[in-house]
């Protein structure tokens, strides 16, 4: 393995490969949004994770691809899952009620990604019952999540920047990615039905984007341990891809992966933490990529911890793709952990980031550009740090 921290250092030190288990990395889609996200994953071939489906409406779990399934009941339904109606107190009960099967199915897992949509019941009420079960179990958790579009009710928007605020306190790092904006950079004639794909590809990519740098065996290898080292306790986290191909494609690449980070004016220069990886074919030379990175670089802070990877991938012809992971931003601190501690969650009582994304085979391209500023910090949160 070669480690190169700094691609300021001409002489990359090289130690020798150990053997080392995988890490154990699982996939929770919850609610309609999450386990369609779950079906693109599989379709699409993401490898080395478990897929996990939870959810209170049984007619959407069925359709579900997840090799493990779990249904959550909600009351006063006579015991058909019926869902849980839109109302997040009815489906965290739901899931408080099955804590024991749920922390079961996430014992062992190194990172648990909980995969959402904000706004329902479902999604809103057990994502955050699912992250604090995951950080019991002692994995690093990751919520990559989506909020409405314009067109859904205010009331919809309202219970998921709720959700987002309970969510924060629940999970090391929370990726938002809000439905509308996607939908202001769609096409005028999308259909609704395709302005859902969108929003299951976004969280989709999100979840891959970060899998495949531990799962993916690098030149400049990154893997679990320094995915750990950007993720944990991050707090919000920006998440670019960018991806190009002709004479500057590296930097291209990297110029879309960084793009305007945040909005409100945060750069990429305010991270504590910098996780960038390269894919490329290979035909990719040491200069381009020793540009793209040392760009990169120069746009964040000179004592953040920021590490490099490099992946060859042989089917990546006269192209280069830029993951960035960016956590830890100054002024963004992670709101109050108010996860619910075992004992807690017990209880029966339910308390009131990139130009474009690559595209596969069955993701359908409507011309959208996912820029990283659209995976931005809810109004809650910004006010909460007023």
């Amino acid at each position: 393995m070669i480690i190169l921290d700094d691609v300021h250092d001409e002489k990359p030190a090289i130690v020798p490969d150990e053997e080392q288990s995988p890490a154990v990395l699982k996939v929770v889609g919850v609610g309609g949004g999450g386990c369609n996200a779950i079906n693109r994953m599989i379709r699409a071939g993401v490898k080395g994770v478990e897929f996990i489906a939870v959810n209170t409406d049984a007619q959407s779990l069925s359709r579900c691809a997840a090799p493990t399934k779990i249904q959550l009941q909600t009351p006063n339904t006579r015991g058909r899952a019926l869902g849980a109606g839109g109302n997040p107190k009815v489906g965290k009960e739901a899931a408080l009620n099955k804590t024991d099967e749920l922390l079961e199915v996430l014992t062992g897992a190194d990172m648990v990604f909980i995969a959402a949509g904000m706004g329902g019941g479902t999604g809103t009420g057990v994502a955050p019952v699912i992250g604090t079960l995951a950080k019991e179990a002692g994995a690093l958790t990751v919520a990559v999540v989506n909020t409405p579009f314009s067109f859904e009710a205010s009331e919809r928007m309202r219970i998921a920047q709720q959700g987002l605020a309970e969510l924060a306190g629940c999970v090391d790092t929370l990726i938002v990615v809000p439905n509308a904006r996607l939908e202001e950079m769609a096409p005028a004639n999308i259909t609704i039905t395709e302005a859902f794909l969108l929003a299951d590809q976004a969280l989709h990519h999100g979840v891959q984007g970060i899998s495949e740098i531990i799962n993916e065996v690098g030149v400049i290898n990154r893997d679990f341990a320094d995915v750990k080292a950007v993720l944990e306790g991050g707090g919000m986290a920006l998440m670019g891809i960018g991806v190009s191909s002709g004479e500057h494609r590296a930097l291209e690449a990297a110029q879309n992966a960084v793009a305007s980070p945040l909005l409100d004016g945060i750069a990429l220069h305010g991270a504590q933490r910098v996780l960038v990886n390269f894919v490329a074919g290979p035909d990719a030379t040491l200069g381009e990529i020793k540009e793209a990175a040392r760009w990169i670089r120069e746009q964040c802070a000179e004592n953040c911890l920021y590490l490099f990877g490099y992946v060859q991938r042989e089917n990546f012809d006269n192209q280069i793709q830029v993951t960035l992971i960016a956590t830890g931003f100054a002024g963004m601190e992670q709101p109050e952990n108010k996860s619910a501690s075992r004992a807690e969650v017990k209880k029966s009582e339910v308390a009131s980031l990139n130009p474009f994304l690559p595209t596969t085979s069955d993701t359908p391209n409507f011309g959208v550009q996912i820029r990283p500023d659209d995976f931005h910090l809810p109004t809650v949160l910004r006010q909460q740090l007023d």
